[in-house]
């Protein structure tokens, strides 16, 4: 008899400690934690309209658009945890965000109202508070040919997908399995990819075959782990299209002496586009309870390339950790160079591969009204 009172106590005790975790951590955003924990204790669906957020968490994955500091410890060269890069984020901290600042996935939690960053799942500091309302398992560099993560030495999709699945475990440990189905059902799952397939793979192939059929292929790649992510519970998915690649400063450096957009680059990028908008149109009918949405990334930042001064921008074909003559990698932005410009919110482009904090704003603000409709 005894032996039973303790075990009642202690389940008591047990799930006080759990509410808890789950207070303490959802109170961080804008979602009240009762709407979820009564609901699943009354046994009744859990209903999330009329919230200030119409989402309990973010959840990224992709490449760097994405990536707020997933690369910091991996053996690649890959990454930018050290200065220049970071010198306009909080508190002037390189974090591993391919930019000066905050990037995409920061400005759409922050828009929300669920956190002011979203923080990488790889980062060692990471608080267990911070796992009910998202983390990016994003890794710059990444596509959706697994090709072009292994040459790199970041994390490829798959390898995104099991720290995703590590990190479920680790949320049923915190707020209990039937939450946190609620919360990755709840949440809004983000993918960025395809810009690196395109750029460093697709040239690298040792047979040149039609760019549309490299197109189906990354299309194929997309759409299983879109499934994939379905799979493991999510439901409210946006994914960016790719970038106007033509655009990029790396790639101007063969537009001539006026440094003119490579247009081929833009039309296979328009191609995989439109392509991958047709497969999502698929997907979305074979899964009626889910919604995937294209975020259009494309015309806005060719928008900024083609008409820079409309935004207040006046530097668009250099990146502000430009040599000011012929672009290198970001890889070579480093420490020990010195052309950096000292007022980034002028430039579209932070490095010859990545946009700048402003830019990555304008863009993100853009998307805010398509995806509080996922």
């Amino acid at each position: 008899m005894l032996r039973h009172y303790f075990e009642i106590l202690l389940s008591v005790v047990v799930l006080s400690v759990q509410l808890q975790v789950i207070i303490i951590c959802l109170c961080t955003s804008n979602i009240s934690y009762r709407t979820i924990v009564v609901a699943e204790q009354e046994g009744r669906p859990t209903e999330i309209d009329g919230m200030a957020s119409p989402f309990v968490g973010v959840f990224a994955f992709g490449d760097s658009v994405l990536d707020t500091g997933n690369n910091n410890n991996l053996s690649s060269a890959a990454k930018c945890n050290f200065p220049p890069y970071g010198r306009d984020f909080i508190g002037g901290i390189p974090t591993g965000r391919f930019s000066n600042g905050k990037i995409y996935p920061d400005f759409i939690v922050e828009a929300l109202g669920i956190k002011h960053v979203l923080p990488a799942y790889l980062d060692p500091k990471l608080r267990s508070e911070d796992l009910p309302t998202g983390v990016c398992f994003a890794s710059g560099s990444s596509g959706y040919d697994p090709l072009t993560a292994s040459t790199v030495g970041v994390l490829t999709l798959s390898d995104q997908l099991e720290l995703f699945k590590d990190y479920r475990v680790k949320l049923i440990g915190l707020v209990g399995e039937s939450i946190a189905k609620t919360i990755i059902a709840n949440s809004l799952f983000l993918v960025s990819s395809g810009n690196n397939d395109i750029i460093i793979t697709y040239p690298l192939l040792a047979r040149k075959d039609e760019f549309h059929s490299y197109a189906a292929l990354l299309v194929s790649f997309a759409s299983t782990f879109l499934k994939d992510l379905y799979s493991i519970g999510a439901r409210r998915i946006g994914i960016l299209n790719v970038a106007p690649l033509g655009c990029l400063p790396l790639e101007r450096n063969g537009g001539r002496l006026e440094r003119v957009c490579l247009e081929l680059q833009n039309q296979r990028a328009k191609m995989f586009n439109s392509q991958l908008s047709s497969e999502l149109d698929t997907i979305n009918k074979d899964f009626p309870d889910a919604k995937l949405v294209l975020l259009d990334i494309y015309h806005p930042l060719l928008a900024l390339n083609q008409h820079p001064q409309n935004s207040g921008f006046e530097v668009v074909k250099f990146g502000c950790r430009g040599s000011g003559t012929v672009e290198v990698t970001s890889f070579l932005c480093n420490p020990l160079s010195t052309s950096t410009c000292s007022n980034a919110s002028k430039y579209v482009y932070w490095d010859a591969l990545h946009t700048t904090e402003r830019a990555h704003r304008l863009i993100a603000s853009q998307s805010f009204k398509l995806i509080t409709s996922i």
